[in-house]
């Protein structure tokens, strides 16, 4: 009967179960098409929380599609156009990326380097999505009492490219900040256009956020030879955004 199947139909969307679902006899695996669900289910709540189900289906059977990370929340559909790592979001630009689980375009940090974590006690690397070794091979090597000294070097090290990482990251807060206050002035009548200032936050945060994931990337690849080139453009850039 019909309020049989609302009855059903409506438990299933719900319990985000109603993709799934099949005509409630054992025998029938038959599914219910969208336009039997809409004439059966008269709530507009719950009509709703199917759409979305739907799409949200939708969008993770593609391959080319993906929601946008943004931490802060955003329902944007972010395609993914085979150009780089991550994209903007156009909604709320923030920068997602493609090929790993971060919540956030890393440049110039790869993906490994932002699964890999190091204990800084022991140096013992694992990755964070498994919590497995990073190395099979691993043994308490630190524990050795002849490389003590070695390891509170690698200990200071880590504490040291740590710091600095949160410090970019608290500066690019601020400069988010202080974008949003600027914003808010520049829409009161008899302001001059603040449009140049606002650029300015903008390439703010950018800066502080690859000297954010220049750190972890400098961290990882210390002992390339390339590393002087990156540390001293790094330095460079620091100093420029500092200036700014």
């Amino acid at each position: 009967s019909q309020p049989c199947w609302s009855e059903y139909l409506t438990t299933r969307i719900e319990q985000n179960m109603v993709l799934n679902c099949t005509c409630p006899i054992s025998e029938c695996r038959a599914q219910p098409t969208t336009a039997f669900i809409c004439s059966i289910v008269s709530s507009e709540e719950i009509i709703a929380k199917y759409e979305k189900a739907l799409l949200r289906g939708y969008v993770e059977c593609c391959s080319n599609l993906t929601w946008c990370t943004n931490p802060q929340g955003c329902d944007q559909i972010i395609l993914k156009d085979g150009l780089g790592y991550g994209a903007a979001c156009s909604k709320c630009s923030w920068m997602s990326c493609f090929n790993c689980n971060f919540p956030e375009a890393h440049y110039p940090a790869s993906c490994s380097h932002m699964s890999h974590m190091t204990c800084a006690k022991c140096n013992h690397g694992f990755c964070w999505r498994c919590l497995q070794p990073w190395r099979p091979t691993h043994k308490d090597y630190y524990n050795c009492s002849a490389m003590v000294s070695k390891a509170a070097w690698q200990e200071k090290r880590f504490q040291d490219y740590n710091e600095k990482c949160t410090f970019h990251h608290r500066a690019r807060e601020f400069a988010m900040n202080l974008r949003n206050r600027v914003s808010s002035i520049s829409e009161m009548p008899k302001i001059r256009t603040l449009s140049f200032v606002l650029d300015a936050c903008k390439v703010l945060e950018q800066a502080r956020k690859v000297l954010a994931y220049s750190c972890v990337y400098s961290y990882y690849n210390q002992d390339t030879e390339s590393m002087d080139i990156v540390e001293l453009q790094t330095e460079s850039l620091e100093l420029h955004t500092n200036a700014l």
